[in-house]
Order: structure tokens, then sequence, then C-alpha cells
């Protein structure tokens, strides 16, 4: 199998990728993603590139976000995707990482008890205060994009996931909904008032192109709070963040993993957002999904993680043509179902990406 990667005349163009987006017929197959696992970026980086890797540290900022530009940038994707710059302080678990490019360690959130219990937990968090922010890397990254390249950013997971999982803690948040529901909401509420804070400064930055806020929701049947809930509790901060972006013509797109059918009406009618992201063939196949939903919103990736760590070559091959075929040439950008993790084969993913680059059937 002969990829070529890197590419080797890359020609980003975020202003054609957000025509598409609202609706223009595209000459292409744009990419996106919402992340990459480290591991896999360094692994391209040092095997395809044939460059040293950089780790991060506040002496190698810059050269660390220009690292992170550059692998965007010669895989092809019109737009990096930049996170960071707050900080909410929560419990974690740890296990060993059997991926492929194992991390050594996983680690996931504490979904029992997390860091706040009841009012006095909530008074003494050390919350982020707006004067401690983090802006830097979007202001590196804006000074170094080559050009048609734009930035995508978020600065931390989704209100529900850190007020929910970090915060909170999913068991001690559910007895929490019925026994003192003014803190929950204060927890979210605060979550959210930090978000929108960062969000109302960073739009400011040149070439800042939209929100790309990940909040995941959802399990494979279901959302995990009633939509009354959701109503109460989550969706009105999206539309908060939505609104920041929409008022200075940029996108809001939505990273949300899980089951959400029951709220994506809210989500596209009243949050107002431009793309959805996240999918799972057993929950909805991303075709199905643009069938019933494409008319008002764009949708992005869709190939099944699942799949795509586990399919051999042929079989991916069409697999991904199946989806090409079934979503170009409109409101569509081909990307996996979630992220490029550690555990699936690096080749595997850059079939995808092979797959976008050859497909020119209309």
């Amino acid at each position: 199998m002969k990829l070529e990667v890197p590419l080797k005349n890359p020609k980003p163009d975020f202003e054609e990728l957000k025509k598409v987006i609202k609706g223009k017929k595209a000459e292409k197959v744009h990419f996106v993603e919402l992340l990459m696992d480290y591991e896999v970026k360094k692994y391209i980086t040092e095997r395809y590139f044939g460059e040293d890797w950089i780790e991060y540290s506040e002496e190698n900022k810059e050269k660390y976000i220009k690292q992170e530009i550059n692998f965007w940038y010669k895989l092809g994707y019109d737009y990096v995707r930049i996170a960071g710059g707050i900080v909410f302080y929560g419990k974690s678990r740890k296990t060993k990482d059997t991926a492929i490019l194992s991390k050594g360690e996983r680690g996931w959130v504490e979904e029992g008890v997390g860091m706040i219990k009841d009012w006095s937990d909530f008074e003494n968090y050390p919350w982020q205060k707006k004067e401690e922010i983090d802006y830097s890397l979007y202001e590196i990254a804006s000074k170094n994009l080559p050009d048609g390249m734009k930035m995508l950013i978020c600065p931390s997971s989704g209100v529900f996931e850190i007020a929910s999982e970090t915060l909170l803690g999913f068991e001690n948040m559910s007895y929490l909904i019925v026994d003192n529901f003014p803190l929950v909401e204060a927890v979210f509420n605060k979550v959210g008032e930090i978000i929108y804070e960062f969000y109302k400064n960073a739009v400011e930055i040149d070439n800042v192109e939209g929100f790309f806020q990940g909040d995941d929701l959802g399990f494979k049947t279901s959302t995990f709070l009633s939509p009354e809930h959701l109503r109460k509790l989550v969706i009105p901060w999206h539309k908060k963040f939505a609104e920041i972006a929409h008022q200075k013509g940029k996108m809001y797109w939505l990273h949300c993993c899980g089951n959400i059918l029951n709220v994506i009406d809210d989500f596209i009618n009243g949050v107002k957002i431009d793309a959805f992201h996240s999918f799972q063939d057993e929950i909805i196949p991303v075709w199905e999904f643009k069938k019933k939903y494409g008319e008002k919103i764009a949708v992005l990736g869709g190939l099944d993680v699942n799949k795509l760590a586990s399919y051999d070559e042929k079989n991916l091959r069409e697999y991904v043509r199946e989806i090409l075929d079934k979503c170009m040439p409109y409101r569509y950008a081909l990307g996996s179902g979630n992220s490029i993790a550690n555990y699936i084969p690096v080749e595997n993913y850059l079939i995808m990406l092979d797959e976008g680059l050859k497909y020119f059937k209309f």
C-alpha cells in the first residue's frame, strides 16, 4: 500500500469548506476530525514526515503549536483544531493502556463521587477566574497558519461532561438532582459561565473561524439525562456559545457522542448548530442521519470507529466509498465517527484519507 503522506502540495481552503457546510456543492472531499491522539500524531510525524517530534513545554510552546499546524496541514485539512486554556480539577482512575500505540496508562473520570458533594465543596472549589484563562495557544496559532487555513477552537470538554463527570461524579449528580437540584444547577451554570467567558474573548482572535465544542450527552440507546433536564441545564449554554459565534459570522460545530436523537431538534432549531459530529453505525449510520437532517445542518465524519480500527484494507476502502457515495457532495466532510484514537491502526486512518483524496465521482 503506497499512500501519499505527507501531501505534496496541500491547498487548504477553509472558506470553501465553510461554503460546503452551508450547502454549496463540494468540488473535492474535505476532511474533518475533532482530535487525534498524541501517539498517532507523533508516529505519523516521525515515520511519514521524517521529522523529529517536539514535546510540549512552556519553553517549546510555539514550536509545538507550529508542529500541530504542520500535522493538520500536511494531511490535507483546511483547519487546525486548537484546545485548552480552561482548567477544571477532578478525580480520575487509571489502568494499563493496551492500545497499538500505548500511552502506558489510560485514565478515565471518577463516575462515583466527584469534587463537589455539597455547597461547602462548591464554595471552596478552585474555580478558574476569567483573568486566569490562557489564550496564548490560540494567539500563537493565529500567527502561524498557512494561507487558506483557519482555526476551530474549543477550551475544554463540554458543560455536561465537566459538571457531571469531573466535578459532581455521575452517580453523585444523579442523587443530587432529586435531593439538591439547586446545587446541580449552580455547578452547571458555573461551568457554562467560564466557557462562555472564554468564547466571548477568543472569538476576537484573528483566524478563529468557529467553535468545535464537544459535549457527550448520551450512550447507545438514549441520553444520560432526560430531555427536560438537558433543556434546563445544558442546551441553553450551547445556545449562548453558538450565538457568540454567529454574531461574528463564525460557525458552531457540535461533537456529541451517544444517542441524542431525542434532543437533536433542540440543537438544530434552538441552538442552531451549523454541523454535527460523532456517529456509531449501531445508533444511526451517518448516511441515515444525513438523509433525515442534512437539509438543515452539515454532517461531519461518520466512519464507525470500530470498523475503522478493525477492517482490513479492502473492506475499509469499500466502507469509506459507501459513505462518500451516500453523503457527498453537499454538506458533508469526511472523517472518523469520533476521533483518531491510539488503538486505530495508523494505516487505516491514512486509507480513509486516501479514499477521500481519490474520490471524484461527480
